[in-house]
């Protein structure tokens, strides 16, 4: 028995279902976070007493400035051991790295032609090809004077030699 498709319809609508439940649900947190955050203000925050005169609250704002100060002092002092702690991982890591040594990928054997190097190396935007045996010298050999003499031509030699007066000729010579 094979499975039945889902038709585009039909994942198009449940589609649609999940994204209005994601919806009601991101609402639903906003809604608690605001809630939680009244509760907390009203919880740590007292409303503040404004019954008095001048010097109570001059008094006051002199507590609220001291706990501000408190409160950036123990902010700093956490970024300081954050940082701290940051720099602590990243030399721990750095010697991990240096204790594992460095991998080296295992290379793989590729063939290819020179007009695919080329392109490989220069890109698309140049279009190289090169005879690479165009560009090779030519060696001529040379033949040597002197041995011509001496050999030459064994052809010669034996037609020279042939009958009596080729034979006279080796014997004078």
């Amino acid at each position: 028995m094979s499975e039945k498709k889902m038709t585009s319809s039909r994942r198009g609508h449940l589609k649609s279902l999940m994204l209005a439940i994601a919806k009601d649900l991101l609402e639903k947190e906003a809604a608690d976070l605001i809630t939680e955050k009244a509760a907390f203000i009203a919880e740590n925050c007292p409303a503040p007493v404004m019954s008095g005169g001048v010097p109570e609250l001059q008094e006051m704002l002199k507590k609220l400035a001291q706990t501000i100060d408190k409160v950036d002092e123990e902010r700093y002092d956490a970024e300081a051991k954050v940082k701290k702690t940051d720099k602590e991982i990243e030399d721990l890591r750095m010697k991990v790295v240096e204790i594992q040594g460095i991998k080296k990928p295992a290379l793989k054997k590729v063939r290819m032609s020179a007009d695919a190097m080329l392109a490989a190396l220069l890109g698309t935007k140049h279009k190289a090809s090169m005879d690479f045996r165009a560009n090779l010298k030519e060696v001529k050999k040379e033949v040597k004077e002197e041995g011509v003499d001496a050999v030459g031509d064994w052809r010669k030699n034996v037609d020279e030699q042939a009958g009596m007066d080729g034979r006279k000729k080796k014997f004078q010579g």
